[in-house]
């Protein structure tokens, strides 16, 4: 329940009362993984209902777009912004302290904006080309590209990564995943992700779990060169990697499909 009342918009009973402090963020961020997949489940309802009753192309991209709409507002644009201020205040080319500033501004650069509108488009595209292959590829590549995405949270806030604040809630969480819970979660999202179809088409499936990889790929660059440039993770640093994971994962499955 803490992980959907901190990282959803999602309405959960007794959510404004709860105790948030560094040791219940910490347990709570290795439950996104599967806040990731609910999310995608809850969003593939529109894609499954667009592409139901308008067959071809149409559906598929009125589908993909209503579902991409959909987690955006499920989560209130929150991994959208977080991956807006990254972006702005690497792309300053500004020292670190300069470049967290930036961060921190309310408003969007056009680092921000370009990145936003490249980010929707590869994820709406690729949705539509899985989609448009197989409707149910479509589905499990959506629910995989969300909860890859979240699983990159989970190895970006690793007992070795600092954060770049003294507060915020990079600081709440940075440095409170271990080696165990990040193998283990690894590995439960791949054998999940291949699962539903490992026997009745395995190549889609083998092809979904190197999707994944290629996300955890992703996951792990871009968590490597921010803290170089800016000393650690932040709050946005961490829907940044959400993001940029999912739009991975969804590009290689239609590159694949």
């Amino acid at each position: 329940m803490v992980a959907f009342t901190m990282f959803t918009a999602l309405p959960i009973p007794g959510g404004a009362d709860l105790r948030i402090d560094r040791t219940v963020c910490g347990r709570a961020v290795l439950w996104l993984p599967f806040v990731g997949g609910v999310l995608g489940g809850l969003a593939a309802l529109p894609l499954l209902a667009a592409a139901t009753l308008r067959t071809g192309t149409t559906g598929a991209l009125l589908g993909s777009a209503l579902a991409v709409a959909a987690l955006a507002a499920a989560t209130r644009g929150l991994h959208l912004d977080g991956l807006a201020d990254t972006v702005d205040g690497l792309g300053s080319s500004a020292p670190r302290e300069q470049a967290l500033a930036i961060m921190r501004k309310p408003d969007i650069g056009p680092f921000g904006v370009v990145t936003l509108v490249l980010t929707l488009v590869v994820k709406v595209a690729a949705l539509t080309a899985v989609t448009g292959s197989a409707l149910w590829q479509g589905v499990l590549a959506l629910v995989l590209a969300e909860s890859v995405g979240r699983l990159g949270v989970v190895l970006a806030a690793g007992r070795r990564v600092p954060s770049a604040r003294p507060g915020g809630f990079g600081a709440l969480v940075a440095g409170t995943t271990g080696v165990r819970s990040r193998v283990l979660l690894t590995f439960a999202v791949a054998v999940l992700g291949a699962l539903p179809l490992a026997w009745s088409r395995p190549g889609t499936a083998l092809g979904l779990v190197g999707a994944g990889l290629v996300g955890f790929a992703v996951a792990v660059a871009w968590r490597r060169h921010v803290v170089r440039r800016l000393g650690g993770v932040t709050g946005d640093v961490f829907g940044s990697v959400v993001e940029l994971t999912s739009a991975a994962v969804l590009l290689t499955a239609a590159l694949a499909a």
